[in-house]
């Protein structure tokens, strides 16, 4: 069992900080003051997160926390954490661990008894999420999918008959295969590509997989996916439409078939359940 409450301890904090993904107008006056007020910054990228410290004039001392140093690197800020010290943990833009690097180091934080502090900010996932025109709740955010073809097919498989709208990243050299993928397995669905989010260039392509796909040769910046979810078809009222079908299946007996056969015959041409057509011809709705 572990309570945390965040705003009534005296113990060193690790803070989970929330980075601009476009627009540096995007951090807040909170992240910018844990990001001065705090002992040490890891970052998953160094180089762009002094860009971003250069342009609001912040100083504090960072450390590179990257997917190939993780384990190390956590067990540096927990020796910090041990003095007394306390840290943020930032990625390139956005949020934190969203598939980004940090999942390792905020569980062993909180193992050792140490508050992790989320401080809000840019979601490329949620900016996508809310502008897209598709249903915002309930949905599931997958982040990338494998980058194999057949793993990528697998997962999307393991999807398919999910009824939340699905939020995927992927990287421009991928996005045309990722959304033929899509369309091969989900069917063509209704979908959301947003790009370039926050920056001059964000643009959102609204459509079906299919109109989307026609379009991807050209496009470039990080993309984010947002898929709706699947919808389970509902059988079509035969009720207008039964003279006609009931007519269809007299022609086929007239022709020599069975009841049967004629009933499969016609459900099948016109993209009608059997079982449907069969009840309704013989009245047993």
């Amino acid at each position: 069992m572990n309570r945390q409450k965040s705003f009534e301890t005296q113990q060193p904090a690790l803070y989970i900080v929330a980075t601009p993904i476009g627009n540096l107008q995007e951090l807040t006056p909170r992240a910018r003051a844990v990001l001065e007020e705090v002992d040490v910054i890891a970052a998953e990228d160094t180089r762009n997160t002094q860009k971003l410290l250069t342009h609001f004039g912040i100083s504090t001392h960072m450390i590179a926390h990257h997917k190939f140093n993780e384990a190390q690197s956590s067990k540096g800020i927990l020796h910090l954490l041990e003095e007394g010290k306390s840290g943020a943990i930032v990625s390139d833009a956005g949020y934190p661990l969203i598939s980004d690097p940090g999942a390792q180091l905020v569980s062993e934080v909180i193992d050792a008894g140490y508050p992790a502090v989320p401080i809000s900010g840019s979601s490329a996932a949620l900016d996508a999420l809310v502008a897209s025109g598709l249903s915002p709740q309930p949905f599931l955010f997958y982040g990338f999918l494998d980058s194999g073809e057949k793993q990528r097919i697998r997962q999307l498989l393991s999807l398919k008959e999910y009824p939340m709208t699905l939020i995927f990243y992927e990287a421009p050299h991928r996005i045309a295969k990722m959304l033929q993928n899509c369309l091969d397995v989900l069917g063509d669905r209704e979908m959301c590509l947003a790009r370039e989010l926050t920056k001059k260039h964000e643009e959102f392509l609204r459509g079906r997989i299919s109109e989307v796909l026609d379009m991807c040769d050209s496009l470039k910046g990080e993309m984010v996916v947002v898929m709706a979810g699947y919808q389970e078809e509902k059988e079509p009222d035969l009720t207008q439409a039964m003279p006609l079908i009931k007519e269809h299946i007299r022609r086929c007996i007239n022709e020599g078939m069975t009841t049967n056969e004629a009933i499969r015959k016609v459900a099948r041409e016109h993209g009608l359940s059997k079982n449907e057509v069969y009840r309704q011809y013989h009245g047993l709705n």
